[in-house]
């Protein structure tokens, strides 16, 4: 859904990023104004790429030029080929049309992943609760009464960088990074909150496990279980379900469909 650029949001700034891409911020905070701003730029990028022709010699021209879009939470950077037009008017053009492109909210799907927060797999979460003097049982249920909307995926395939996080949980990482954070944790940093998809060094903060992959090459059309613009809600689980549903992984017998509804606007 796409709406008019709000007149009191701060100018784009645009930043050289070598000598073949530009960068186009939108502001300097992780929240969902500021990224339905980078949505509604990508949204105008593809419309006037669709009808660009590198023929001609106007502002279609430019546009033909660029070779990739990469939006991220608070900016898009465009790589385009520094032989097929003048860079920095290409620069000047991004700048305006980024100041009208307005933003865009994605509505994506819904879903409710179940999260087992045994001990083992929530090695944080005590430390969590302490620093905000909290019961675990308590930090369980904000984590669960909250709607985290997926921005982007990033860092490795099918990692889901999340916000929605409450404000009361937000932490910082963890000072030393662990070596290796098990497939499937549950973990928050600052107000961020992700599931890392496979066995990877880390230093988010751990506080469950999903027995559902977030990355899965059998599945040709989408892989990655999230996408941007998607929302989740998480489930808490005992470790009997979650001992099921991941042998149900592993038998080909789990239909990821089933934790999926189509979102609604609210």
């Amino acid at each position: 859904m796409a709406t008019a650029h709000h007149r009191s949001a701060p100018p784009a700034s645009l930043l050289p990023l070598g000598d073949a891409a530009w960068t186009v911020e939108f502001g300097d905070s992780i929240d969902a104004a500021v990224h339905a701003r980078v949505l509604g730029f990508a949204a105008a990028l593809e419309r006037v790429r669709s009808v660009a022709s590198p023929a001609t010699g106007d502002e279609a021209g430019l546009w033909a030029a660029i070779v990739d879009v990469v939006p991220t939470f608070r900016s898009l950077t465009v790589h385009y080929d520094p032989l097929r037009c003048n860079g920095g008017a290409l620069g000047a053009a991004l700048l305006a049309l980024a100041e009208t492109s307005g933003s865009t909210t994605r509505v994506g799907r819904q879903w409710t992943i179940p999260v087992c927060f045994d001990a083992d797999f929530a090695p944080d979460l005590d430390d969590l609760a302490k620093a905000k003097a909290l019961s675990p049982e308590a930090i369980i249920a904000l984590l669960c009464q909250a709607t985290f909307q997926v921005y982007m995926i990033g860092f490795m395939p099918g990692f889901p960088y999340m916000g929605g996080l409450p404000a009361g949980l937000e932490m910082p990482r963890l000072s030393s990074p662990r070596k290796a954070v098990p497939a499937r944790s549950l973990a928050i940093a600052g107000a961020m909150c992700a599931v890392y998809p496979w066995q990877s060094p880390g230093g988010w903060r751990l506080l469950g496990r999903t027995p559902v992959p977030m990355f899965s090459a059998a599945e040709a059309e989408s892989p990655a279980l999230l996408a941007s613009g998607d929302r989740v809600r998480w489930q808490a689980i005992d470790r009997r379900e979650y001992l099921e549903i991941e042998a149900a992984v592993a038998a080909g017998a789990f239909d990821r469909r089933s934790l999926m509804a189509m979102a609604r606007d609210t």
